[in-house]
């Protein structure tokens, strides 16, 4: 490793960095302490006196703005290589247990940072992400973080497509994207959880039974009764009703029943509910959209969020250390964090233009096994560093392989 931190050095450089040290370096990287008081450097004291009891509140982001701009840079960097004219958004918050005692207490009553995170699907690469006390609701200032995942975005993205839950069922937001306010992308494509309201369980008992669909899914291309049903409702609220520009939003229900199950108490449980007569109670989902493609397609491309953009929360905090931080102030948290969004888009980044479509599903544990931790000799010889595998080494093409792209890629962009 230290072999490799001379590689691009000159001769001048690399006799200086000797004699830097009294005694041999042991180590590649910085020890623990100098990593914490260098984290801690993050950390503006002076932004905590804005802090009020039982309010939201989110430190300027402005020791970050290097993090910042290197992941741009380094989204870029993928998008100069294999582009993509269209930008599907997930944006979601997820929560980061912990037991420091400066954390703020979640509303699922545990200790906790809440992050919210613009995941853009086509790349696989986390576009922007913004640290949060665990006490900041998820759809808190949703349209202004969303606003700045857009403007991350390079410049020849020419459509933006957004899915979120109910935490971004806001009038502002939707507005901003239904009548396209927005100056570079104009009306942007949404799928969205609607919030299920007294108003809209109206809307929904008053749909007829004969219009409800069931909705099934491709199983090795058969289809396959999920159980749900859904049906577009005749819904117009109140922010919809009003819109200047009289954009077309439309409506859908998913119901699924529970009558085989003994739920007690409608108004108990953590989850909308609804009667639907002979049909008995349901469970109750809603969602808003702006796209004309048929209904249970929306459905399907929205849920395709809780399969991705949600695995990448898990390997962000599980995989690449996200979820273990390393101190009680928010500000190094939050740089420790953002060094993590670096760390997984680079992981992407290699496993899409590196390594080959075969090794984008895979999560870190299989590239530790395969890949990183294989046996080799290192040699040094002629100020060159060999790394030195067995002919019949299974991995040996691959390395080769990667090794050629590498060095195309350090000549610029394929195309």
């Amino acid at each position: 490793m230290q072999e490799c931190e001379k590689g691009l050095l000159t001769r001048r450089e690399r006799r200086s960095l000797r004699q830097r040290f009294r005694r041999e370096r042991e180590r590649a990287v910085p020890s623990p302490t100098a990593l914490s008081d260098w984290l801690a450097k993050f950390h503006d004291e002076t932004q905590e006196a804005g802090r009020e009891a039982g309010k939201a509140f989110i430190p300027s982001a402005r020791p970050l703005r290097g993090l910042s701009a290197v992941n741009r840079a380094l989204v870029h960097f993928l998008q100069n290589h294999r582009r993509e004219t269209v930008a599907t958004l997930d944006v979601d918050a997820t929560l980061v247990e912990t037991h420091k005692r400066q954390a703020l207490f979640c509303y699922k009553g545990f200790r906790a940072y809440q992050p919210l995170n613009v995941w853009w699907a086509e790349h696989g690469l986390m576009l922007h992400s913004e640290f949060r006390d665990g006490n900041v609701p998820a759809g808190f200032e949703k349209l202004r973080v969303l606003k700045e995942g857009l403007a991350a975005l390079p410049g020849d993205v020419k459509r933006v497509r957004l899915r979120t839950d109910t935490a971004g069922y806001q009038q502002d937001l939707l507005l901003y994207c239904g009548e396209g306010r927005d100056v570079r992308f104009g009306v942007i494509e949404f799928a969205i959880g609607a919030d299920v309201t007294k108003e809209f369980r109206r809307a929904v008992r008053a749909v007829d039974e004969d219009a409800w669909k069931p909705l099934t899914r491709l199983v090795d291309g058969e289809p396959q009764d999920t159980g749900q049903s859904w049906a577009e409702v005749a819904f117009v609220p109140n922010w919809a009703g009003h819109s200047r520009n009289r954009a077309d939003y439309r409506f859908l229900a998913i119901r699924e029943p529970l009558d085989e199950l003994d739920l007690g108490d409608a108004e108990q449980l953590p989850f909308p509910t609804a009667e639907f007569g002979k049909a008995g109670r349901h469970k109750l989902f809603g969602l808003v959209t702006n796209r004309e493609m048929p209904g249970e397609e929306v459905i399907w491309w929205h849920r395709e969020r809780c399969g991705k953009s949600e695995e990448v929360h898990a390997v962000m905090k599980d995989d690449l250390a996200g979820g273990t931080l390393p101190s009680g102030l928010f500000g190094a948290n939050a740089a420790w964090w953002a060094i993590m969004v670096l760390a997984h888009n680079l992981n992407q980044v290699m496993k899409r233009l590196v390594l080959g479509p075969e090794w984008v599903a895979k999560r870190m544990k299989a590239l530790r096994f395969a890949l990183i931790n294989l046996p080799a000799r290192v040699i040094r010889h002629a100020r060159r560093l060999i790394l030195r595998l067995p002919g019949e080494h299974p991995r040996l093409e691959l390395v080769l392989e990667a090794r050629k792209t590498l060095q195309g890629l350090a000549r610029g962009p394929t195309g």
